[in-house]
């Protein structure tokens, strides 16, 4: 639907104007960023979608990259499955209680911020906006979004094992484990393991609003990891303006109406400074 689908790529934007690009890239840039706006005013209903990149800015690693000093020599299947936590408890709650803690040390950056604003932008003019993430570290939520829909649950919520009741735990580290809620139930992270399917309430509705959307974004994602990159196959199914920011490559930077390969929170805010 969109008029280019090039992948245009460049170090950072700032407000209006991309710099540390070629001039033919800046020129080319902004003009995409026009035409971005203009498909967002003409929108009823957006849908973003992020991922791991969305988050990096704030200094958030990756699942992956999480596996480090003590818990190196760890596989993620030893740590992230529901036979891991049966087996070990003890192990598998430090190690997510280590992550709670990163995660509640790091703030949210500018594509956080400039996420929410288009929330309240869309929200304030009749229109409807859809936080889709697959992030699990809440930094939506504390950069002020609202109408968010966790994929993969939260770090920052933990639920009991038998009773399945969330609860928050203190900010302070918990040096006991596995943790237990002041009831004595264990508790473990109310994520979404491997082998587990995603909560079915949240992705039902992930699913209904990315077949309803005009334009949808995503945002620092790999477009690997299934079913949440199945989404994108369902907004260009759709016809929605499909927007892809990230700085790498990914299986539908070809397939997208807008690709550009720049850092999300200047890129977002590019677009934000046009509405």
């Amino acid at each position: 639907m969109g008029s280019s689908r090039s992948r245009l790529e460049g170090e950072e934007l700032h407000g209006n104007s991309p710099t540390l690009l070629p001039r033919d890239h800046l020129s080319e840039v902004n003009k995409q960023l026009d035409q971005i706006a203009e498909h967002f005013r003409d929108a009823r209903r957006i849908v973003a979608l992020t991922g791991a990149g969305a988050s990096a800015e704030s200094g958030i690693p990756t699942f992956r990259d999480a596996l480090t000093g003590l818990w190196a020599r760890f596989r993620p299947e030893e740590l992230a499955t529901p036979e891991a936590f049966a087996a070990h408890p003890d192990r598998v709650t430090q190690w997510y209680e280590s992550r709670r803690q990163g995660v509640l040390a790091c703030q949210p950056n500018q594509g956080h911020s400039v996420l929410a604003a288009m929330e309240e932008w869309a929200e304030s003019s009749g229109r409807h906006f859809s936080m889709v993430t697959q992030n699990v570290d809440g930094l939506h939520q504390r950069a002020g979004s609202r109408n968010v829909l966790e994929l993969h649950g939260s770090l920052l919520r933990w639920r009991g094992c038998e009773s399945g009741n969330t609860v928050q735990l203190p900010k302070k580290a918990q040096t006991e484990f596995p943790i237990r809620s002041v009831s004595g139930e264990m508790l473990r992270p109310d994520v979404v393991w491997f082998g587990e399917a995603l909560p079915e309430t949240v992705f039902s509705a992930a699913l209904q609003a990315t077949a309803q959307a005009d334009v949808f974004l995503t945002i620092g994602t790999s477009s690997v990891v299934y079913p949440a990159a199945g989404l994108i196959d369902i907004a260009l199914e759709a016809g929605a303006v499909t927007i892809e920011i990230n700085p790498e490559e990914t299986p539908f930077s070809g397939r997208v109406d807008h690709a550009l390969a720049l850092s999300s929170g200047r890129c977002l805010q590019g677009i934000f400074d046009r509405l």
